[in-house]
C-alpha cells in the first residue's frame, strides 16, 4: 500500500472553520505529493479498466464505485491522510466511521447532453426524516481530485454556496423533466492533488464532462458510528491486506468494536483508536463538544 509521508497532526484552522461553516465547503490545494496523485490515479484508472472489460460502466463510459476500499484498497491511505483527515476529526471528533465513499470515472462526453436535475444532499432519507430547520451537518465529506479541473466543464463538482443551511431548493416538479441549475451555482475549479472539504447538506451536482481530460476522483464521507454505514465492508477483516492497515483505519471502515452498540455510541473513548491518537497528541481540545470525552 502507498506510503503517507506523516506530517504532525494540526488542527484545522479558525479562519478555515469561519470559511467552512459561512460556504459550506473549503478548497484545500496540493494535499496529495506527486507521487501520491499517481498511486491513487494508476489504482482508480486500473480499476476502471477491469470494470470497462467486464462490462461494467454507464452507458456513457462512467465508472461510479462505490464502497472503493473494498474493491482498490490501495486507496487505503486517503481515508486518514494527515493533510486531509484532520478537517474530519476538527468537524466531527474522534468517533465516527467512513458510511459513505465512492471513486468516479468520467471521460469525455461526445453528445449534448439534456440539462437534467441532479442537485441533492448527501444524506438520504436524513433529509426528510429529520425535523430541524436547518438539519444537522452529521456527516463531512472528503473530495480528493487526480485529474485536472482546474478549468470549468470538467466534470467539476458544482455547488451553491452557502446552501448547507437550507433544507429545501426549488426544482423540477418530478424526476425526469430538464432543468436549469439554480442560480448562484459554482463550477469549483481544482488542481491534481487538491482537496474539497464538504458539509454533507450542501445542495450539489456534478457539471458534464466534455474536454478531452478524464475525470477522477476519490470521495470519502465520514459520520458518527452511531450512524449506519452505506458501505459495505464487512468482508474486509478477512482479506490479506487488512494486517497492514492501523488501528484508525479500521476503525473508519467499520472493523472496530465488534459491532458492539455502546462502543459505537462512543461509551467507551480509551478503546476507540481514534480517541487514543488525539490524546497522545495533546489534540482533545475541550473548547470542539465533539472531541470532548
Amino acid at each position: 500500500m502507498t506510503q503517507v509521508e506523516a506530517p504532525a497532526w494540526t488542527p484545522m484552522s479558525a479562519e478555515e472553520r469561519e470559511a467552512f461553516d459561512r460556504d459550506g465547503y473549503i478548497v484545500v490545494p496540493s494535499v496529495l505529493s506527486e507521487s501520491e496523485i499517481e498511486a491513487g490515479r494508476a489504482a482508480i484508472l486500473g480499476y476502471y479498466e477491469k470494470q470497462k472489460s467486464a462490462g461494467e460502466l454507464s452507458a456513457t463510459g462512467a465508472l461510479h464505485q462505490l464502497s472503493p476500499i473494498a474493491h482498490v484498497p490501495e486507496l487505503a491511505f486517503l481515508i486518514d491522510h494527515p493533510k486531509a483527515f484532520k478537517y474530519i476529526w476538527s468537524l466531527l471528533g474522534w468517533n465516527l466511521h467512513i458510511y459513505h465513499s465512492h471513486i468516479d470515472v468520467h471521460p469525455q462526453l461526445h453528445q449534448k447532453q439534456k440539462q437534467w436535475w441532479h442537485w441533492h444532499q448527501d444524506g438520504g432519507r436524513q433529509n426528510r426524516e429529520i425535523e430541524t430547520d436547518p438539519r444537522p451537518m452529521l456527516s463531512v465529506k472528503l473530495a480528493y481530485w487526480f485529474s485536472d479541473v482546474s478549468e470549468t466543464g470538467r466534470g467539476n463538482f458544482t455547488v451553491l454556496p452557502g446552501s448547507h443551511k437550507t433544507n429545501w431548493l426549488p426544482g423540477p416538479p418530478s424526476r425526469g423533466v430538464p432543468w436549469p441549475a439554480p442560480d448562484g451555482a459554482t463550477q469549483i475549479t481544482a488542481n491534481a492533488g487538491d482537496l474539497v472539504v464538504f458539509d454533507r447538506r450542501i445542495w450539489h451536482a456534478r457539471s458534464d464532462n466534455y474536454s478531452d481530460i478524464t475525470r477522477v476522483g476519490a470521495f470519502f464521507g465520514y459520520t458518527p458510528r452511531w450512524i449506519a454505514m452505506r458501505d459495505e465492508n464487512a468482508d474486509l477483516p478477512n482479506r490479506p491486506e487488512w494486517a497492514n492497515l492501523t488501528e484508525v483505519q479500521k476503525q473508519l471502515l467499520g472493523g472496530f468494536g465488534d459491532g458492539d452498540g455502546d462502543h459505537q455510541w462512543g461509551h467507551y473513548p480509551e478503546t476507540t483508536p481514534l480517541y487514543g491518537a488525539l490524546k497522545e497528541r495533546g489534540l482533545l481540545d475541550s473548547s470542539i463538544p465533539a472531541l470532548i470525552p
